[in-house]
Order: structure tokens, then sequence, then C-alpha cells
């Protein structure tokens, strides 16, 4: 078995390792190279496999600089199946089409410069028609559900914590030695990108125990986010004083994830009678300017299942944690362009979030000049990228071909960041009960890596191996740390087996709702929007029976799980009921 790095390995972009077995090729991740023109250009260099030999790939979120060349795979010749989560998967969509269209835009640009200049015509890396081709793929599946792409390989993903659906993802390849409980299994855990414990809306990361060999990013591997750096108090302090002197406040930030925690955050200081700045903040709006930031807000509030209890408790109050009286949505090119014009302090977040593309650069252009005004950052900035130019203490930038002066003021909350900083990183890896046979570190700038690698082997003593450049290393066989029927039970433990439980309550409840609404609908003549409404609720409720299904099924085969016989039962006896009125549901509405 070989592990082949193909990007991330000399930066925090274009995130892509193949894992090539006996019979199988398993890539995770393919993502798109951003910073500087050098980096852009790394994007359109062929793929150093055969994208036609990759039978499977496995995504571990929605961020561009990890699906972004998903497009151009199946363009190239992918025709096999993509793997993600169902966050991941609904969030997909907005962000390859969004992505295409930025690649058409851009490309449109280059070519009336060298029409002009009587260059050569270029083609766009991928159009949005080659994002809804390469969607197609798409197979989404569920948390903590042991999935079998073939007889060699089964996967699995864990919550991440970092955005929507994000995954650390456990893959088991089957092996031929035989062990006393069966046949062993090497066990790969990709860490995806990690996200920070209690943080809002978001589960923290999850532990896991056991892996012969581990994949794990590095971004923030030299340093720990500040204290106060994620502090919404001291936002909204920064917020109100450059509104105090006539400013406006820019906020460039990633559509996916961080803007949907600045909302969050907003919204509980908006809404707080007994906030002390509430009569100022009363007067200042909050503008989120990016259509893609607004279709993925709409993503998150339609998969509330994934939420932290804090804010499936606030949602249960009725409350709408994504929603307060003075934020705005904008759309058009226009409503974009007034926010320029217009003199009122105000907030503006929008995309990108490394200021690369998008409305942002705009926004920069007229509100980086004036003193009055103050631009925070709240995530990574890579390098090479306009953030990170400006952070870095840039006095003047160019935009849109024009010199812009930095005279705002410049704030650097990267505590806001999504990703775990070193300590974070570091409890992480502290959960493995052992050593893994060897640790890869990825997804990172080279001498932060360094400096992790050093950290780890001085704090918890494992090696572990920085990964520089792209490259392959053959993997040890045999002997891994898990049988296949250990891997299952992994998976279907007693804990989740009771959460099974539990949930299957809340099943029974809303197929309940569900009968009353079809009764009502059928009394009252048919009405097709709201029957449609019902019936999708069925087919989310029939999958998570299905899903139930599988852990009763695989807790009798696992040796591992201690349950009864009448435990057994008594969940078989209650799927048998959920399936029965699932089934009066959907008489009902015929």
């Amino acid at each position: 078995m070989k592990i082949q790095f193909c990007g991330a390995t000399t930066g925090v972009t274009g995130s892509c390792h193949l894992i090539t077995t006996a019979h199988h090729k398993v890539l995770l991740d393919c993502g798109q190279f951003q910073g500087g023109k050098a980096q852009e250009e790394l994007n359109h260099e062929p793929f150093p496999f055969d994208p036609a030999e990759i039978e499977y790939l496995v995504l571990s979120h929605a961020h561009i600089d990890h699906c972004g060349r998903i497009p151009l795979l199946v363009k190239r010749g992918f025709k096999g199946q993509i793997y993600c989560t169902d966050a991941t998967a609904d969030l997909l969509g907005i962000m390859l089409i969004d992505s295409g269209h930025i690649h058409e835009q851009e490309a449109e640009w280059q070519n009336r410069k060298n029409s002009r200049a009587g260059r050569p015509l270029v083609e766009p890396l991928y159009t949005e028609k080659d994002a809804e081709e390469s969607l197609k793929f798409v197979k989404p599946v569920l948390y903590n559900q042991l999935v079998e792409l073939n007889d060699e390989v089964r996967i699995c993903f864990n919550d991440a914590g970092h955005i929507l659906g994000s995954g650390e993802i456990e893959i088991f390849v089957s092996e031929k030695e035989e062990g006393e409980s069966g046949v062993r299994a090497s066990k790969i855990v990709f860490s995806g990108d990690l996200g920070v414990m209690d943080r809002p809306i978001l589960r923290n990361p999850t532990i896991i125990k056991k892996a012969d060999y581990v994949i794990m990013e590095t971004t923030y591997g030299n340093r720990n986010h500040p204290d106060n750096a994620m502090d919404v108090n001291h936002l909204v302090d920064i917020i109100c004083e450059t509104a105090a002197r006539g400013g406006n406040t820019v906020i460039p930030s990633f559509a996916v994830g961080r803007t949907q925690e600045l909302i969050f955050e907003l919204n509980r200081i908006y809404e707080d009678p007994t906030d002390p700045r509430q009569e100022q903040l009363s007067n200042i709006k909050v503008y989120v300017d990016s259509p893609m930031a607004a279709a993925a807000t709409e993503v998150f509030k339609n998969n509330a299942q994934v939420f932290d209890d804090e804010t499936k408790d606030y949602i249960s109050k009725g409350e709408n944690p994504l929603e307060f009286p003075n934020l705005k949505f904008t759309q058009s090119t226009e409503e974009s362009q007034w926010l320029n014009i217009d003199k009122e302090p105000k907030v503006i977040i929008s995309a990108s979030g490394m200021c690369e593309a998008g409305r942002i650069r705009h926004h920069l252009k007229h509100n980086l000049w004036d003193a009055r005004n103050s631009i925070i950052f709240v995530g990574y900035q890579a390098e090479g990228t306009l953030g990170r130019c400006i952070i870095d203490g840039a006095k003047e930038v160019t935009l849109f071909g024009e010199s812009v002066q930095v005279n705002a003021k410049i704030h650097n909350l990267e505590g806001f960041s999504g990703h775990a900083d070193m300590n974070g990183l570091l409890g992480w890896l502290k959960g493995f009960q052992k050593g893994p046979k060897q640790l890869f570190l990825v997804h990172g700038e080279p001498e932060v890596k360094l400096e992790f690698a050093k950290t780890v082997k001085e704090q918890i003593g494992f090696d572990a191996i920085p990964v520089n450049v792209n490259s392959e290393y053959e993997l040890e066989e045999g002997g891994g740390v898990i049988t296949m029927k250990e891997a299952i039970a992994d998976a279907v433990d007693e804990k989740r087996v009771n959460e099974a439980r539990e949930n299957l309550y809340n099943v029974r409840r809303r197929l309940e709702d569900i009968l009353y609404n079809a009764n009502l609908s059928v009394n009252k003549g048919t009405d097709p929007e709201k029957l449609a409404k019902i019936n999708n609720i069925i087919m989310e409720l029939e999958k998570s029976v299905i899903n139930l299904g599988s852990v009763i099924s695989e807790s009798e085969e696992s040796e591992n799980v201690e349950l009864t016989d009448e435990q057994i039962a008594e969940l078989k006896a209650a799927r048998e009921e959920t399936i029965s009125k699932s089934k009066k549901a959907r008489n009902r509405k015929k």
C-alpha cells in the first residue's frame, strides 16, 4: 500500500492525497491551489496520476482548497464516486458552480487583455457546466456511518468541527494476514481541517484513539490564537469605535463557515437588550455582500442536525441564530456597488476570505485608503495572498490596476479562524492511545510543519514526517492496529446505539406530525407543495431508519458491542414500527 502526496505539501492549499492498495485507488480531497501567481499556475499542471484510474474520491469538506479541482478531475477522466457528508454535498454545489463562474470570468478578462496585446487566448480551468457535471458523481453519507467502498476498503466520517459537514476520515484497508479475530486492517486517519474546541454552531472535533497511519493538517502548528482574538466583544468594540469615527468596518470572510459564525456571534450581541452598546448598534447595519455566503447560510439553516447542543437549544426556543433585524444580505451587483456609495457607517462582510477574488476586492479599493475605516481579518491568510500582504504591513496595494494606500486600521483576529491552533492540534493528537507507525504532516507552511514535528516529539513522543514536497511513501503491511470486525465495532459502539434509540424517539414524533398533516392535506384537497414537503421529510426519515437498521445488524455481528438480546429485539421492534408508520404516511400522501 502507498500514499502519494499530491498537494498541500508546501503550503495550506491544494489538498490532495492518493492511497493505492493492491487493487484500488482512493483519492483524499482534490483541492485548488490558492495564493500568488506561482500557486495559481499549479492548478493547470497535469495531475501526478491518471484521473481515469481513480475509483473513489473521499472529500473532507467543501472549502475550495480541498474540493476546487474536482470539476477538473472529472473533465480529465475521473468517473468514480465522490463520498462526502450530506452537509458537504449540499455546500458542494454552491462552491463548485461559483468557482466555475469565477474561472470563466477570469478567462474572459484575460482574453480581453490578450486580444489587445495579440497574445493567444486562454481556456478557463473549468466552467459552470463542468462543475454541474462533476456533481453527478457525489454520494452523500452520514457521520459515523461505516461505508464499504469495495471488498478491501471501508471509510467512516467523524465530525471535524471545522465547517458545516467537515470530516475526519477513517480508512480501513483489509490485509491478507489473518489474525485471531479475522482479517486485519490497516487504519489510516486523515484529519482534514480540524476545528476549534467549544466554538459556536458546530460540535467539537472528534477524538480518535487508534490508527496505523495519520495524515494531519498543521495550519497553526507553531502558534496559539491570542486569548482575545475570538472575543466577539472585542470585534463589536472595533465596529463601534469605527462607526464613531464615521467609518465602515470591512471584514473579508470565507463564505462558508466563517461568515455564518460571525452572524451567530453578532446576533447574540445585537439581540441582547442589556448590552450597553445597544443604542449605537441599532444604527449600524451589517451587510453580507456575497451571494454564495447567502446561499451557504441557507444550507446551514437546513442542516441543524449537525449543530452543537447550545445552538440546537437556541433554535428549540424559537430563535433563529442566523438572523437579526440589522442583518441584510445583498445579491445584485447594484446593491453591492451602493454599499460603497452610501455614507452611513456600516459593517460589510464579503468574500473571499483571503481577498483573492470576489466583491471584497471592490470594498477594499473603496475603503483601504480612508483612515476612518477598519479592516478586520478573521481567518488564515496564506502566503502570496492580498490578505497576507495587508496584515504583513503593506503600505500600498494594487487593486484592479490601481495603487491604493493602506490607511485604514488593520486588525487580525485570527482566533476566529476555523482551524485549531497548536494546542488544539496537540490535544487532538494526544487522543491516540499510542503513536501511529507513521505520522505525516501536511497543509502547513514548511517551517510550521518542522516546528510542529519538533513539538510533537518533545511533548507526546511521536515521530512525525513533515511532507514538504509532493512525494510517495510505501506503507508497511501486516499487523494493523485493528481487525475489520473491530473497525465495525468502533463505528457502532454502545454510545451510538443509545443515540440511535434517542433519535428513533424523535423520528416517531415527527412521523406522527406527518400523519396529522397528511390527513389535513387529504381532507382539504391536494396541496402539491405541502405534500412535496411531507414526502421529503418521509424520505429523510426513511434514511434514518435504514441507518438504524445498519446499527442493529452490525451490533448483532460484532463481538465487541455488548447488547443483550432484549435490547436488540427492542431496537428491531422500534424500527419495524417506524417503517410501518412511514408506509402509512406514504399511502395517505398518495
